[in-house]
């Protein structure tokens, strides 16, 4: 379960310690850098360690991208060919610059979002060049796909069906009420099946699991239905789909095994390779046990099939992996709050029976990323709290991490970006904000990974993928309010953690501003909001501005035609989050579904479409990009004459498009179709 960086811009100076956190920028997209603070104090075979982990989470990069869309290693494949071609013979002067610009624009949204949609708002990308360019620079290059099966033309045709009509593939996730959302969704996780028939193939295994200790069913397979009408899953495995891609991860896997920190640390990962190769769901939570109970070593890693975002029923999970290390000095902020987990969820505003008796192996650190990939990459996560499993989260608690190095990447390019004299109107809001944004968003971050996420239990009985396509909003939801009620709490300033007992307000502003307002300017004129965390920020902040109505609590002045958030009562403010809390937590814990779809459809979805005109106009003034992703830092091994790893150096100079390109060459194994 992850969380998102809240809505920032990026300048491109350079910060205060001379590092250039932001580098180039097109369409809607500001690329950033990551700085890998520390690495180089490590021990070598720390180094070494990070080294083989960071292979084997590269390799895995394909393996998302034909799960976003079957066609997708097919498209990237003639997008780059031309690409490459092109860019060893244009002078700058050509008479189709435009088309071709458009075209380079086109291929940077692609690598970006792991396909052919927009990584947020699921849209197909529509291109800026016609089809008849396109046709003649693949053909000017033809002889760089004769290793294709069936020929250049076969691929080709396809390739423009899937680029250049509207009407095919509109959306990688489609959450529409009202129709089939297997149907309507490119993400390839399902073949010939039906939402009514993959929900009945996976009630009949839960009904046929154990009840107590459920397996997350579905959560590595392709569900396909054959000719003769048969359904059945297509496993990932090393011997199975995506098998030539999964054979490189564990070899790296296990070259990586020689250097870890304890024979725990060893056994996580023999777990996790022999789940990779025999696919057995048990195994993995024999893994996702081991890994979480692995709290001493410094550098750790996810690598696997994680997070269920990208599927519209949200139970097949996408390929990620994050390669770590511990910031020893920030992790003693969020030890604290670990150890005082019992403390937060006993006084809880939720209802005593939604509560656990007992909070089992709640552990926290901040971390620094070394690596990101598949679905952290190039737009991650500022937080991750895993395992998703919830009967292990109940006897074994989960491990939660916040990653500094990113949050600090984001503050840092965020600095001077004119967000905050353009929508928010007061001086004394402004100096709020200024004093301690920072502190609370990372506090918030820590709050809802560290403990919110490991709050409330379920009832007995109750299904943990009974909130459906609703199950992933109202989850970010629920850790999203543990964070806002306990922002304020005396607890904070008394363990140490919040440096004001007024700071809170910086959060609950940004809180309301982002999700009443701001968040709008990543959503297209006449759409909905349809990403599970957008829906979340939305839903709190329009329940609690139409239940504090009649207080007052908040309101939206227009100022000279422009629309800015006061907040009148904060405290008030806080009571309406811990209400909302109460009930969310009562709908997850109970199994709600009708619950869930009423409070997310009411308040999660619609958008004022004379606010988001407003909102769009003064934000194309500040010539911000309103999406942010990440290069990757170059890690290069030394070695001896014997071929022993002796140092390893990591490097930022890469840029965006060498990197992409040295990926798809180095770290391609999936053939272009995978059935």
């Amino acid at each position: 379960m992850i969380i998102t960086a809240m809505m920032t811009g990026a300048t491109v100076e350079a910060a205060a310690d001379g590092f250039k956190y932001a580098d180039e920028r097109f369409a809607d997209l500001q690329m950033l850098r990551y700085k890998v603070e520390g690495f180089e104090q490590l021990s070598l075979k720390q180094k070494t360690f990070i080294y083989y982990l960071q292979e084997a989470a590269l390799w895995g990069r394909d393996i998302l991208w034909d799960q976003n869309c079957r066609y997708n290693l097919r498209v990237r494949r003639v997008l780059e060919e031309v690409y490459k071609a092109e860019s060893r013979v244009r002078t700058g002067n050509e008479s189709d610059k435009d088309e071709y610009n458009a075209f380079v624009t086109y291929l940077k949204r692609v690598w970006f979002s792991n396909g052919i949609h927009h990584h947020y708002a699921c849209d197909k990308f529509v291109p800026g060049f016609s089809s008849a360019w396109f046709m003649r620079r693949v053909h000017a290059c033809a002889d760089s796909f004769k290793d294709v099966p069936g020929g250049l033309d076969a691929l080709l045709q396809e390739v423009c069906d899937v680029i250049f009509n509207p009407n095919i593939l509109q959306k990688r996730i489609n959450l529409a009420e009202g129709v089939d959302l297997i149907k309507t969704s490119a993400s390839n996780y399902y073949e010939g099946v039906t939402q009514g028939e993959a929900e009945a193939f996976y009630e009949k295994q839960k009904a046929e699991g154990d009840a107590l200790r459920p397996v997350m069913y579905g959560m590595n397979s392709r569900l396909v239905k054959d000719a003769s009408g048969k359904i059945y899953e297509k496993k990932w495995t090393e011997n199975g789909l995506y098998g030539d891609v999964i054979k490189h991860i564990v070899d790296n896997l296990l070259l990586a095994r020689d250097y870890a920190e304890d024979d725990k640390q060893k056994e996580v990962i023999d777990l996790l390779v022999k789940y990779y190769r025999t696919g057995d769901l048990k195994t993995f939570d024999d893994y996702s046990i081991a890994w979480a109970e692995n709290t001493e070593p410094v550098v750790d890693f996810v690598n696997g099939f994680i997070e269920c975002y990208g599927d519209p029923l949200g139970l097949k999970c996408s390929w990620e992996s994050l390669v770590n290390f511990k910031d020893l000095v920030a992790t003693k902020r969020t030890e604290t709050l670990s150890r005082n987990a019992q403390w937060f969820e006993d006084h809880s505003p939720v209802d005593k029976a939604f509560k656990k008796e007992k909070v089992k192996g709640v552990s926290a650190k901040v971390i620094n990323a070394a690596i990101l990939a598949g679905d952290l990459y190039p737009s991650t996560a500022i937080g991750i709290n895993l395992p998703n499993s919830n009967w292990i989260r109940r006897e074994h608690g989960s491990k939660s991490v916040t990653i500094g190095n990113i949050t600090n990447a984001y503050n840092q390019a965020a600095k001077g970006n004119g967000m905050r004299d353009e929508f928010v109107l007061s001086d004394s809001d402004k100096d709020l904000l200024e004093k301690y944004a920072d502190v609370c968003d990372e506090l918030h971050t820590d709050l809802h990974e560290c403990l919110g996420h490991g709050s409330g239990k379920l009832l007995d009985g109750v299904d943990p993928d009974s909130l459906k396509a609703y199950g992933s909003t109202i989850e970010e939801a629920r850790a999203d309010l543990f964070a806002l009620y306990y922002l304020p709490d005396p607890k904070l300033v008394e363990l140490g953690l919040t440096p004001s007992t007024e700071a809170y307000k910086a959060g609950y502003y940004a809180q309301m501003q982002n999700g009443l307002m701001t968040q709008l300017v990543r959503v297209q004129p006449g759409k909905n909001l349809e990403e599970a965390h957008m829906r979340n920020r939305a839903l709190i902040a329009h329940w609690a501005f139409e239940h504090g109505k009649a207080d007052n609590v908040c309101e939206l002045l227009k100022v000279n035609g422009k629309t800015y958030l006061r907040i009148n009562d904060y405290q008030k403010l806080r009571v309406l989050f811990g209400k909302l809390l109460s009930e969310i937590q009562r709908i997850k814990s109970t199994g709600d579904y009708k619950g869930a779809q009423a409070l997310v459809e009411e308040y999660g979805v619609k958008v004022d479409p004379t606010l988001h005109k407003e909102i769009l106009e003064r934000y194309a003034k500040l010539n911000i990009a309103p999406y942010k992703g990440f290069i990757n830092p170059k890690f290069t091994a030394e070695r001896d004459k014997d071929g022993k790893i002796t140092d390893v150096k990591v490097s930022y100079s890469e840029g965006y498009a060498e990197q992409m390109l040295r990926y798809s060459t180095l770290y391609s194994a999936l053939p272009l179709v995978n059935e």
